[in-house]
């Protein structure tokens, strides 16, 4: 396999799932009867620019497709977190209607609407048609397709430039992605700004959160890979935050190089010089994370196993592509996870892939009284916990597998 940045020889496996069917494939009723798709999941390290990704097995069109059944305006601290970046950036960029807004994977309009609502002109880009249907329904404006620089050209031969590009939790999810940052860069004004928001990889391997791997994860970023990435786009980081989002995140500040427009923020040298003493840019950082998620994956079936035979009933919480990760490779079928409870009503009465758990609305609880319940999108246990406080009164636990297993 060759680097998709660099292009160099890629052989060093940083984890090795197994094979699994894309984590957002959700099946219905019908799809029960028909055979599912795997594909082997293998995440390997370039030595070259140290850049981690993906094997190359599935096409983005194939798994960012019209039925694409993620919708980010169902947790409320993601629209709380949306609400807070919008409100941040006008502050600091002095945004107004005068401007343009851009989101790139726009979803369905959740972080675009906090701009409109400002009066700022919006434009969305969303290549499902689900989600952009639901943005259009709030009234904003989306483009369907894929970003490319040859999507790029022609929004900018029909006048469109954005003054601020926001492609949050996006960059990752793309398998060209020198192409990708070039059509950012290619939609800014002279003095625009592009922020990318993507899991910090530091974290990922420090917390053991293995399954944020899926097919549609082509890579995970540090700030050296994504620099390298930015620089090569004709582009610049000057500052950097590390935000609590999705278990630990960067949001990457980015123009146009040699503008003069902003001072490069010591935040930048700080976070190079963190990733380089935690060795970043050295095999022995990636060594060992293989055994550290089987130690994980063992713990949970222990604890499942467990349960069963003590006659606990243990449901799932959020149906998300982790949880997915999670439970295929754990080997977790209904016998163990009889069924897993979710908000979105676009993924009540499905079923999730591979695992083919059914997915029920949040009535089940009350009515079934779990004595635990499995909190699959760690990442959200506060907002999910806070949630489902109403089990206590039966004496329910919660319990995350991830970083380790722990039940409270």
């Amino acid at each position: 396999m060759k680097c998709r940045h660099c292009g160099a020889a890629v052989t060093s496996v940083f984890a090795d799932l197994g094979s699994s069917p894309p984590s957002n494939a959700y099946l219905s009723q019908e799809g029960l009867e028909s055979a599912e798709t795997w594909y082997p999941l293998r995440v390997l390290v370039c030595e070259g620019c140290w850049l981690v990704q993906t094997e190359d097995f599935a096409a983005a069109s194939e798994l960012f497709d019209a039925e694409y059944a993620y919708f980010s305006g169902f947790s409320s601290s993601w629209i709380e977190h949306c609400s807070t970046y919008a409100a941040n950036m006008v502050n600091r960029f002095g945004l107004n209607a005068s401007n343009t807004v851009v989101e790139v994977a726009s979803n369905d309009g959740t972080l675009l609407q906090c701009f409109s609502e400002r009066g700022i002109s919006c434009l969305g880009i969303e290549p499902t048609t689900k989600t952009a249907d639901a943005a259009r329904d709030l009234g904003l404006d989306v483009v369907e397709e894929f970003l490319t620089v040859e999507l790029a050209n022609r929004l900018v031969a029909g006048g469109l430039q954005a003054d601020l590009l926001a492609a949050n939790n996006v960059v990752a999810h793309v398998p060209d992605i020198d192409d990708f940052v070039k059509a950012c860069g290619r939609l800014l004004t002279i003095s625009g700004v592009a922020t990318f928001e993507f899991p910090h990889l530091l974290r990922l391997v420090a917390e053991n959160q293995f399954d944020t791997v899926y097919h549609e994860h082509f890579s995970y970023l540090s700030l050296t890979s994504f620099e390298a990435i930015v620089v090569g786009a004709g582009l610049e980081i000057f500052d950097v935050e590390e935000i609590p989002t999705h278990g630990g995140s960067l949001r990457v500040f980015v123009h146009a190089a040699g503008c003069g427009r902003r001072v490069v923020g010591s935040s930048v040298e700080r976070l190079r010089r963190v990733e380089e003493a935690a060795g970043i840019a050295e095999s022995i950082f990636y060594a060992g994370f293989q055994n550290r998620i089987n130690l994980i994956k063992d713990e949970l079936v222990q604890f499942l196993l467990d349960a069963k035979t003590q006659s606990r009933l243990v449901l799932g919480y959020g149906a998300a592509a982790k949880g997915n990760t999670l439970l295929n490779y754990a080997g977790v079928r209904p016998d163990l996870l009889p069924m897993v409870v979710d908000r979105n009503p676009a993924k009540q009465g499905m079923y999730l892939p591979g695992s083919r758990i059914p997915i029920v609305a949040e009535e089940a609880i009350e009515r079934l009284r779990p004595d635990c319940i499995l909190i699959l999108p760690w990442n959200l246990r506060s907002e999910v916990s806070e949630q489902l406080g109403y089990v206590r009164d039966w004496g329910a636990t919660f319990v995350t597998a991830v970083p380790g297993l722990q039940e409270w």
